[in-house]
């Protein structure tokens, strides 16, 4: 092009002298005609956006290539397909080839393109279920790269006091690190593809960037960032774009705006951008009208210049232009309306609202804009500030009914929200109400959407990328974990990792059809249920008969007698008589006590059918937070918090006691609830250090109060750290050893009359947080030392590198980290779990060490999750190889012994299985004092001589609820 330009023009400057003499007027024409030419490029670029081919019509995966690409076709014989969209009718075969699946067919049915099938590798699924591979709208790993070390490998948020909250135009591929150990975490969880986002600090944080979860699949091998990237192999000019905003707490807190302040930052941002953009479309139509003659076209640049443009404001006009999708982090309704607001004066709909806890609240608001909004959420996360205090875990469900796209995400970074899981939030999801191929859709081919993406990942159609997922249950169902994952069609997991991970629960054929409708909680008539508990609740209500039981697992219950054993059967039958259990068995065994109730008038007995019911103990719970404050990251929404690196944090005589600070309310204890947990240990808020106090035995019933029952053990363990949150008060974990042992020591002597005394003499255990299992050589060293403490290890992702020593010194564990990462450096070799590794509950049950379950593990102090310990329980039983019996001892009988706790005297009546995605909580039975005096079986005489108190059992929840009970 510049020759041609060059020859064109030759003659009129040979005209005017000679070439020495003229050249610099020369060379500033080309130039002129060079700038010309490049600001006709941008001038047409504004326009181009990214292509977007049929899957029909895609005949290559753009990220394939010769060196490490799929090299032999795959066929997935005899699935069980959800395609993106709902589970298909009959058995799949599926053929991949370079990367792409290329055909889909009924299973035995010859399939287009199988003529070399004598070439391929053929998987035999036997029903399996296959899913697209999972879609992850929301994700920090790589960004935050673990093991995470601050900042060595944290670049998630751009903070600069200089810049302020507008970064537009940082990138996150520009801050990857493909050393991230998560990348290989994630796509074990079925995660193929992720949208990486920079963080929330800034109200315009930066760009995004989709990549596939898998490492040196590109043409050198290496492990480069761009081979991650989702649209490598396609130009950089045609690659989508994203950007991500953060509306509310987040950037308001950081740099001490108020919210109307952010808005006329935004605003300000946006009107540069529109000034810039505005300036760069009437250059482009002058433009236009001047690309005639090339002295025309030099006499353009010379009076207009070059195309307008501003580094700083290209990734916002482009916003504007449409260029780039708008992602925005943001939560309240309030904040949402204003951010529509802002933005809609501009023109920009955003593509997907982010975490948007609050958004079931508003879903018409959300609908109201034509072009419905995806909301990018969590199904459980919650309660740790206030912008987090009003979810519900049926707000996927809500938002469904309004046609509202709900899309799943992680936010992964830390532990509790690893990307890997993402499959349990779906099923959540789901549990809570929101139909099963909403759920499926909402980490496949919604998020998918969102990220304009949809015609290459999120479903399982011809066409499409060969990335998939075969499941070794309906993935619905808890603990459902993938058998191997293919991105690209290259299978991510080695068969032998799978099957060892798995261990007993392993199969290479399932050993029954697989259920294509899994559990969900069962919806109950609010009339009948608010007639029934109205009964049931009242004061006087003593006599029940509840049928329909179909399992029990109460056999110790100090209620029931000795010989009692667990049941099972079609329609077991629970009398309650006056207070007390009658019977639990079959219908013919309690014909006779039942009848008896019913002699007395079927008015004063209250009758209760399950469809398939449960008896349980109440579940005791070993929380983070409950009853110490309602915001984990609030202090003053509770007891507080104290300073780890005040001189008295050290001092052994001035413990923390958190019976001194208890509150008995808040949401948290809602949801404990719904989980049939009726007992709680609660320890102060520490956040760091070594000595955290001592804990709490509360109630969760919320009526009672702290003088009538509401604690049920003043002082139940000492809490203390020998983990990296030592170093906070100690410096080094070497001075906080040294002081545990000599307070221990001390314990018998000048400290006889602290904690440490009570646990020098084994009156009170000693619980210790440890994730590492260099920490935890030095807890058994401790316990070896000194025998008689009753050492209990709380934590324990690094457990099964010291499990036989545990066993040996008898050492138990509240396993909080059963499920955990390696984001810890000093515990980065955290078993990372099924399909990659076996479980640490597996490790622990095979070396014989004692343990429970507990969810009190998280990064920040809240007790979100108490209603799925039930759920944890039968995820760590699955992969364990424990029974169902077990299962609840896990937070149960376990947590009771391990922490010298009386046995529990409530009984929880469950409709479904609570130990998958469909029990729920129908009747909690607790023992409480009945007005009147009179006697019987169960009263206690008074020392005195007066009349006995009697106690018996009352219902304190009927089908409990987020909103009460």
């Amino acid at each position: 092009m510049a020759a041609i330009v060059g020859t064109s023009v030759w003659g009129h400057w040979s005209s005017l002298g000679s070439l020495d003499q003229n050249q610099p007027r020369y060379e500033l024409f080309e130039a002129q005609l060079h700038t010309f030419e490049r600001s006709n490029d941008l001038c047409n670029a504004m326009n181009e956006f990214p292509l977007r081919p049929s899957p029909r019509d895609r005949d290559r995966n753009p990220r394939w290539n010769q060196a490490h690409g799929q090299q032999t076709p795959i066929i997935l014989r005899n699935a069980t397909l959800f395609d993106g969209e709902s589970v298909l009718s009959d058995p799949m075969d599926l053929r991949l080839e370079k990367g792409l699946i290329v055909s889909i067919a009924p299973t035995g049915s010859k399939p287009a393109g199988d003529h070399h099938q004598g070439k391929s590798i053929i998987y035999d699924l036997n029903g399996r279920f296959v899913t697209p591979g999972l879609v992850d709208m929301h994700s920090h790993h790589s960004v935050m790269a673990w093991p995470l070390l601050e900042p060595s490998t944290d670049d998630v948020n751009e903070i600069l006091t200089s810049w302020g909250p507008i970064t537009p135009f940082v990138r996150s591929w520009e801050s990857m690190k493909t050393n991230d150990v998560a990348y290989r975490i994630i796509a074990s969880g079925g995660v193929t593809s992720s949208l990486i986002l920079p963080g929330s600090g800034n109200i315009m944080a930066g760009e995004a960037t989709a990549v596939k979860n898998i490492i040196a699949s590109g043409e050198l091998g290496e492990a480069l960032v761009e081979d991650t990237l989702l649209e490598h192999g396609i130009p950089p000019k045609q690659r989508h774009r994203y950007m991500k905003f953060a509306w509310g707490e987040n950037p308001k807190n950081l740099y001490k705006h108020t919210r109307m302040g952010n808005a006329y930052i935004l605003r300000e941002q946006l009107t540069k951008g529109q000034a810039l953009l505005d300036k760069q479309s009437d250059f482009c139509l002058a433009l236009r009208a001047s690309s005639g003659s090339a002295q025309q076209k030099a006499r353009f640049i010379e009076q207009k210049g070059a195309f307008p443009s501003d580094l700083s404001l290209e990734s916002t006009v482009a916003l504007l232009r449409g260029r780039v999708a708008m992602h925005s982090h943001v939560y309240l309704p309030s904040d949402i309306e204003v951010l529509l607001q802002v933005v809609g004066e501009f023109g920009i709909k955003p593509r997907a609202l982010h975490h948007a806890l609050e958004a079931w609240q508003v879903p018409e608001l959300l609908k109201s804009l034509g072009e419905n909004i995806t909301i990018a959420t969590f199904a459980e996360f919650g309660l740790y500030k206030w912008e987090a205090y009003s979810p519900r875990l049926s707000a996927a469900s809500i938002l469904a009914d309004h046609d509202v796209p709900i899309a799943f995400k992680s936010d992964h970074a830390s532990p509790e929200l690893n990307a890997k899981y993402i499959i349990y939030q779906a099923a959540i999801g789901h549990s809570y109400g929101l139909p099963a191929n909403k759920a499926l859709q909402a980490v496949t081919s919604v998020p998918a959407r969102a990220m304009d993406l949809d015609y290459r990942i999120g479903y399982a159609r011809p066409g499409y990328d060969a990335d998939l997922v075969v499941w070794d249950s309906h993935p619905l169902t808890i603990g459902a974990t993938p058998l191997q994952v293919f991105v690209d069609g290259n299978a991510q997991l080695k068969a032998a990792d799978v099957r060892k991970s798995m261990g007993e629960t392993f199969t290479d054929a399932p050993a029954k059809a697989l259920n294509l409708s899994p559990p969900m909680r069962q919806a109950v008539n609010a009339t009948a249920m608010e007639a029934l508990c109205s009964v049931a609740k009242h004061p006087s209500a003593e006599n029940f008969i509840v049928t329909g039981i179909s399992r029990s697992f109460v056999k110790g219950h100090p209620l029931l007698p000795e010989t009692y054993s667990d049941l099972s059967g079609t329609n077991l039958t629970l009398v309650i008589d006056h207070g007390k259990v009658a019977c639990l068995g079959s219908e013919e065994d309690c014909a006779l006590a039942a009848s008896r109730l019913l002699s007395q008038g079927s008015d004063t007995t209250v009758q209760v059918h399950l469809s398939n019911g449960h008896v349980l103990p109440g579940i005791t719970a070993v929380s983070s937070s409950l009853g110490m404050t309602e915001l984990g990251l609030e202090p003053s929404a509770g007891n507080g918090v104290p300073n780890p690196a005040s001189p008295i944090a050290r001092d052994p005589t001035h413990l923390d006691y958190a019976k001194y600070g208890v509150q008995l309310e808040g949401k948290a204890f809602r949801r404990a609830r719904l989980g049939g947990v009726t007992r709680a240990v609660s320890p102060p808020l520490a956040m760091g250090g070594f000595s955290i106090g001592v804990s709490v035995g509360l109630r969760t019933d919320t009526q009672r109060t702290l003088l009538d029952g509401g604690v049920f053990k003043d002082d139940v363990a000492l809490h203390l750290a020998v983990d990296t949150p030592a170093m906070m008060s100690h410096g080094t974990i070497s001075a906080a050893v040294q002081d545990l042992r000599r307070n221990l020591k001390d314990g018998l002597g000048c400290l006889n009359d602290t904690a440490y005394g009570d646990v020098a003499r084994g009156k009170m255990p000693l619980l210790i947080k440890a994730s590492s299992h260099w920490d935890m050589q030095q807890v058994i060293a401790v316990k070896r030392d000194f025998p008689s403490v009753n050492v209990v290890i709380i934590g324990g992702g690094e457990s099964p590198l010291v499990a036989s020593e545990l066993h040996k010194f008898g050492i138990p564990l509240i396993l909080t980290e059963n499920r955990w990462a390696p984001m810890d450096f000093r515990a980065r070799d955290t078993l990372i779990g099924p399909p990659m590794t076996p479980s640490v509950a597996h490790s622990l049950r095979e070396a014989g060490v004692k343990f429970a379950i507990a969810t009190a593990g998280m990064m920040l102090p809240a007790d979100y999750r108490l209603h799925a310990l039930p759920l944890e329980a039968a995820w760590a039983a699955k992969f364990a190889g424990l029974d169902d019996t077990a299962a609840v001892d896990l937070v149960s009988r376990n947590v009771e012994e391990i922490l010298s706790l009386p046995r529990s005297r409530d009984i929880v009546i469950w409709d479904g299985n609570p130990l998958d995605m469909g029990g729920s909580v129908a009747l909690v039975f607790e023992e409480e004092q009945y007005a009147g005096q009179v006697s019987g079986d169960n009263t206690e005489g008074q020392a005195d001589g007066t009349a006995a108190k009697r106690y018996g059992l009352k219902v304190t929840s009927c089908w409990p609820g987020e909103e009460g009970n």
